[in-house]
């Protein structure tokens, strides 16, 4: 194997490049914390349509929704936290003709990991006796033993692609994530054809520059194809050790669902036309290492 084969770096829009109308799309994170919102934004710069989104969703899900990119959620929830319900889906949403399968979060969870097995189902008791399970269309399974146990069937949910933000990769696809939660993004990448990861900061090799985090390296290489480079790429989202969410920020995308014209202008004025322009209105990198970690 060359080293040229074994060098997955690339750029957020040539990442972009590759996806095309009506793909499953997984986004890792867990509501406004460490969404790769580099490569979402790269995303809303697009003319994808048609997307199916599958993620515990945050800003992302708003986003991509009121520009216009998706027509199925697959969600175990859509929350910016301390903003409880997301305002661009809550829109969508009481519009009407959105498509979502809304899930439990172990459920969700469940059906990335028979994917990841390339199962077609894997049995749970999550889901049993709830709307979940008469409003998602699931089947039952009977155990095959002697307890008989009638089993909820959670149908494995494949991925054409996932996207996952993390703190450090490296040219070949390893990847570092060291917050205190690693989230489900082990299963989104293990449950997609393919991956793409951004990540804070990109290196030749992690095992000679950060050899002491091995341990916060979540999945193999093997499944990552794509490696793009992307300072401060989870923002407005968290990104624990590196920068606390930016509520001031949020609080502003979130006004702007209330504005006539507000998602053109949110768009024009933040998203811009490229990361550079993103960054720059969002103080630069400095300031956004000095956000604070929220306290709960």
């Amino acid at each position: 194997m060359t080293t040229k084969t074994l060098d997955k770096r690339t750029s957020a829009d040539a990442v972009i490049g590759k996806l095309h109308d009506g793909m499953t799309i997984g986004i890792g994170g867990w509501g406004p914390r460490r969404k790769p919102m580099a490569l979402v934004r790269a995303l809303l710069r697009s003319d994808l349509k048609d997307l199916t989104i599958v993620t515990y969703g945050g800003p992302e899900v708003g986003m991509l929704l009121a520009a216009g990119k998706v027509r199925k959620v697959i969600y175990g929830f859509v929350s910016l936290d301390a903003i409880p319900l997301e305002p661009y889906f809550r829109k969508a949403r009481e519009a009407g003709g959105l498509e979502v399968l809304e899930l439990d979060e172990g459920m969700l969870q469940w059906g990335l990991k028979a994917a990841a097995l390339r199962l077609p189902f894997l049995p749970t008791r999550v889901g049993l006796g709830t709307d979940v399970f008469e409003q998602g269309g699931f089947k039952t399974v009977a155990s095959p033993y002697d307890d008989g146990e009638v089993l909820l069937a959670m149908p494995a949910i494949p991925l054409d692609f996932a996207l996952i933000h993390v703190h450090r990769a490296d040219r070949m696809g390893n990847s570092q994530a060291l917050g205190p939660d690693t989230y489900y993004d082990d299963w989104f990448a293990k449950a997609a054809k393919e991956v793409a990861i951004s990540a804070e900061e990109v290196v030749d090799r992690l095992d000679h520059s950060y050899p002491e985090d091995a341990k916060a390296n979540l999945f193999e290489r093997c499944f990552v194809q794509h490696v793009v480079e992307a300072p401060g790429g989870a923002h407005p989202t968290s990104m624990p050790p590196s920068y606390g969410w930016d509520m001031t920020a949020l609080k502003a995308y979130a006004a702007s669902a209330a504005e006539e014209g507000g998602w053109d202008r949110y768009r024009d004025e933040k998203v811009g036309p490229d990361e550079a322009h993103y960054l720059a209105q969002a103080g630069g990198i400095e300031a956004i290492s000095r956000l604070p970690f929220p306290i709960f």
